[in-house]
Formats: C-alpha cells, structure tokens, sequence
C-alpha cells in the first residue's frame, strides 16, 4: 500500500531477457505452500500478502510486501515455499528466477551488493513496525510511520490499497486510524487528497 522512499533505483538485479513479469488479481495467489521455490519476486505494484495456516486452523499473515520490495527472498535459500502468497488488490511483481539470480550475484558483485542492500532496508523496516509498537500515541504512531516513507520532497505518501492497510501496519484498528486521520487533518499536521497523504508539518 505504501510506497517507501529510497526504492526506485533503475539497478536492475537480472538482463531483462531473464525477467518475467506477472499481474495478479485481488485474492489471486502468486504461489502456494508447498509449490517448488523456482523465483523471487520484486512488488512493482499492489500489495502481496504471506499467508499461512496455524495447527488450529487460523490464518495469519506472516508478512506484508509492498512497491519497491523484494518478495519471497527466503526462498532463495530454500527448495519449497513455507507459506502461501496472495494479491491484496491489483498487484504485479518483476519474477527473477531462483537460478539465474544465485548466479549473478555469485558472478557480479555489484548485483550481490545492490541485492544486500535491498534487504538491508527491508529490515530497517520491519525495525520501525516493532518500534512503533511501543509508541502510545495513534497520533505520533501515525506520524512517525508516515514521516518515513513519505518523499523527501514532497512529503507525499502515495497509497495503493485501502486505508484499513495502514491500520495493520502500524497496530491500530481501522476506526482508530480514520479518527487518528481526522484528527491530524483538523489539526494540520496533514492533507488527504484522492490517492495520497501529504505531511504538512514535518520533523
């Protein structure tokens, strides 16, 4: 849902000959538990959600993958799928084969470290989802997340799924969200327009 920023380098990880490209529909599933890890996936567009099963039946979501991300990494390393892969809206992701990415970076350093530091940020992340657990605030929650991924000139977060998506990604229920939303709004700290959130006052 959220483009961050830093992800648009042109780098591209494989010669576009060895590149497919694959458009999901909403609730469509790029793979299954189980299937053969033949690929890793970039998110061009859409959001992709991992998904799996609990002994009792529950389904969790295990990860959310979003434009600019690598998707599926882990299974570089790995001869099966642990989980199943599902479109939350429209999506479509670059498809790098398993075995000709593990040979252009064994073969090119500069994909092996274009490739590393595309899962640095990932990380980096996933350490700003688990810090903002500790923020009380909806308000501050809300901000600070914002503030990150938002572009550096525009203050402009660029949304591509429903709002309830963000509620998820920084721990707040959807109503908590859309009156955490309002709120900001009234007290100018942002603007909401058709598409996209723009940051007013920034740190």
């Amino acid at each position: 849902m959220w483009k961050s920023r830093g992800n648009t380098e042109n780098f591209e990880l494989l010669d576009h000959s060895q590149i497919m490209s694959r458009s999901l529909n909403p609730s469509e599933k790029l793979f299954r538990e189980g299937d053969p890890a033949e690929a890793v996936f970039f998110i061009e567009s859409g959001v992709l959600r991992l998904e799996r099963r609990t002994v009792d039946g529950r389904l969790v979501t295990v990860h959310t993958g979003r434009p600019g991300q690598l998707f599926a990494e882990a299974s570089l390393f790995s001869d099966r799928y642990h989980c199943d892969a599902v479109a939350v809206c429209p999506s479509t992701v670059r498809v790098y084969p398993k075995a000709a990415l593990k040979q252009a970076l064994v073969e090119d350093p500069r994909k092996a470290s274009h490739f590393m530091m595309m899962l640095a940020k990932q990380v980096q992340t996933l350490r700003l989802r688990m810090e903002l657990r500790n923020v009380r605030s909806a308000t501050d929650r809300l901000l600070q997340y914002l503030e990150v991924v938002a572009d550096r000139s525009t203050g402009i977060v660029r949304l591509g799924g429903p709002l309830q998506d963000l509620a998820a990604e920084i721990g707040v229920t959807r109503e908590a969200l859309y009156r955490t939303i309002a709120r900001a709004e009234r007290q100018g700290l942002l603007q909401r327009s058709p598409g996209a959130i723009r940051l007013t006052k920034r740190t």
